[in-house]
């Protein structure tokens, strides 16, 4: 026995909520592997780096200005999206 639920319109299609947009599993997975590789890449290429600038990487607030860009970005993709 199927019900409906309450706030979705008789014979609406919940998963069409964003036309044209939809994430399956494997391009959720890819695209965490993808966000495991770079962060993983970025550890190896730190371990790298004179100790000065490893100095400056641990003790400024670089990682939280690179987290505040890349999440403005993020957000603006998402706000403009197809352009």
């Amino acid at each position: 026995m199927v019900t409906e639920s309450p706030e979705a319109p008789r014979g609406a299609d919940p998963t069409d909520a964003q036309p044209g947009w939809r994430a399956s599993g494997r391009d959720v997975a890819i695209v965490s592997v993808v966000a495991v590789a770079i962060v993983l890449g970025a550890a190896a290429v730190t371990g790298f780096l004179p100790t000065e600038l490893q100095r400056i990487v641990f003790h400024t607030p670089l990682t939280i200005a690179v987290l505040v860009i890349g999440t403005g970005w993020v957000l603006y993709r998402i706000a403009r999206p197809g352009r």
